[in-house]
């Protein structure tokens, strides 16, 4: 487990699975995500089942938080596409219980996620992709320390037109430098993987 103050990431449960097709199918949700079609629960049943093949440190983790009922899952979060000769990966989140956006839990736990890949994994560079119609995100991912690096020009269809998709990363050294606590004596953040 993963935890930073109010905000933890664990690993997903079977039991997890239906609330996420529950959040996968809402077009509000997954509007900014590669989802496409409607998601049964069988089909995020074999999703499960091919994740549990893969590298531990690729699997997604559910985002919970501290509520005055106890900690309640709110999304996922996932470092893919690791490179480790080059000490880098891809990173994806989403907040899948609406009633918690805009609340600034999106960027807690990319910042928790940061701090982890650069302290626990060791990755040099954490990059993501997010499309240019979704300015909620980019603003929470710039204020959790990424930078703009690229825009792939109308490189996705989406609702009827073709946009562009940003490239946006975070380098070790910069995030350091902003002053971000990377230190192991930091008593807020925990890490048990």
């Amino acid at each position: 487990m993963i935890q930073d103050s109010n905000i933890r990431l664990r690993a997903i449960e079977k039991e997890d699975l239906a609330r996420f097709v529950g959040w996968l199918n809402d077009p509000e949700v997954h509007q900014h995500l590669e989802i496409m079609l409607p998601l049964s629960l069988a089909q995020e049943e074999l999703w499960y089942q091919d994740l549990l093949k893969k590298p531990m440190e690729e699997h997604p983790l559910v985002i919970e938080i501290d509520t005055a009922e106890g900690w309640s899952p709110i999304g996922n979060i996932s470092f893919m596409n690791i490179n480790w000769r080059d000490r880098s990966a891809e990173v994806g989140i989403f907040i899948g219980e609406k009633k918690f956006w805009n609340q600034k839990y999106g960027q807690k736990a990319m910042r928790t996620m940061l701090r982890h890949g650069f302290f626990n994994q060791n990755f040099n560079r954490i990059y993501l992709r997010v499309y240019e119609t979704n300015p909620r995100a980019i603003r929470a991912y710039e204020q959790a320390g990424f930078v703009h690096e690229g825009r792939l020009r109308q490189a996705k269809f989406q609702n009827g037109k073709y946009i562009d998709v940003l490239i946006m990363s975070a380098l070790r050294s910069e995030w350091q430098n902003r002053g971000e606590n990377m230190e192991c004596q930091d008593a807020n953040f925990i890490s048990k993987t």
